[in-house]
């Protein structure tokens, strides 16, 4: 039990660089939030629904984050500050991260999977601040989805995802092989998909000048005559 604790917390610090102790990661309340949930989870297996409602609500009221005693979570889940909302058919997988203002929210149950209505997270994901997971979709192990992205649609493995609707990003080899990228996207400019689509257009703007140098190249250079003019020319000398 201890073992397993202070693994968890070492888990933590591997994520976030502020706390200069084990100790401290025990005030997060993210962390507190868990074993809430744990707490919570093992009452709704056991069909004491109320008593597992009471407890996430003292969690909430304590934390500030809303898990449902349904949602399923696996090892050395992280939320980094708190406000996050996680629905009752959600799934996690190991090693995930959430930063603050994160929902996994549902959809019509009419438009899914029957009894599914909540994202599934495979292991190593990392959502950012304010991003939103709607719906039954599956977010693959080790994909990042950046601040304020919203996700409707089932996320490749080790995709990054940014924007309204949430779409795919190029991300820098050495970025992308990092065991672990706070805040689920790069900060440099270089990763900005707004900078990115500018410098798309600028390489077709180059192509196509390219293309037409060669064309006026192409008419500037004298035609030759055809088979038919050599032969007319022959028969008259």
């Amino acid at each position: 039990m201890l073992r397993n604790l202070i693994s968890y917390l070492d888990s933590v610090k591997s994520r976030d660089p502020a706390p200069r102790s084990r100790a401290e990661i025990l005030l997060y309340p993210g962390v507190w939030s868990l074993g809430y949930h744990r707490i919570a989870h093992r009452l709704y297996r056991a069909r004491l629904y109320f008593l597992a409602r009471l407890v996430n609500h003292l969690s909430r009221f304590l934390t500030g984050n809303d898990i449902h005693p349904g949602a399923k979570i696996g090892k050395r889940f992280f939320i980094d500050h708190g406000f996050t909302v996680i629905g009752e058919t959600a799934e996690i997988g190991d090693d995930v991260t959430l930063y603050q203002n994160v929902t996994l929210g549902g959809t019509d149950p009419a438009n899914g999977i029957a009894g599914k209505r909540h994202p599934t997270l495979c292991d190593g994901v990392i959502i950012g601040s304010g991003a939103q997971v709607l719906g039954p979709v599956t977010v693959g192990a080790r994909a990042r989805v950046g601040a304020n992205a919203v996700v409707t649609k089932d996320v490749a493995e080790g995709a990054t995802m940014v924007g309204i609707p949430a779409r795919a990003m190029l991300v820098d080899v050495t970025a992308y092989q990092r065991d672990f990228m706070p805040y689920g996207t790069p900060c440099s400019d270089c990763f900005d998909p707004e900078k990115q689509k500018l410098e798309l257009l600028q390489c077709e703007v180059e192509q196509l000048q390219k293309r037409l140098a060669e064309l006026m190249v192409e008419k500037q250079r004298p035609s030759l005559p055809d088979d038919a003019t050599l032969f007319q020319e022959r028969d008259r000398a």
